[in-house]
């Protein structure tokens, strides 16, 4: 069965009970210490929603001053996170000390334009090791 995004409606801000609906108990928690993590001073990250109507739905910017570390969305059961990386970063992704598995879906990923999406969908506490992981990547990154 295909996972279904939700946040669809423009009318309803994605608020910490709105999430907590959304992403049921558990995994709301994973999110919520995600969101406290990268928000707390040695990361220094923003996140900030908002409502796009080419996709219909609510995404959140994750920034570090101007620059866009990630994209987040809402789905059943999980958050997914999307990063988008260079060709030139390609051997340092390899790397990263993160899951095999997200190397290679990074791996077979198709381009979009000259950018190659990371896609990392998270339901669980023991997977926000590798999230963190890219985070502080794509932060480092110039």
């Amino acid at each position: 069965m295909e996972a279904k995004m939700l946040l669809r409606d423009s009318e309803v801000f994605p608020s910490d009970r709105v999430l907590k609906n959304a992403l049921g108990e558990a995994t709301y928690n994973v999110f919520e210490a995600f969101l406290k993590t990268i928000s707390e001073e040695t990361c220094n990250l923003t996140v900030e929603w908002r409502y796009y109507n080419d996709g219909k739905a609510w995404l959140a910017k994750i920034a570090y001053k101007k620059k866009t570390i990630m994209w987040l969305s809402v789905w059943e059961g999980f958050f997914k996170t999307s990063f988008y990386f260079t060709e030139k970063h390609l051997e340092a992704i390899a790397a990263l000390n993160i899951s095999d598995s997200i190397k290679q879906e990074f791996a077979m990923a198709k381009t979009v334009g000259k950018l190659i999406p990371m896609i990392i969908c998270i339901s669980a506490d023991k997977q926000l090791e590798d999230l963190l992981t890219v985070v502080q990547f794509k932060k480092s990154l110039k």
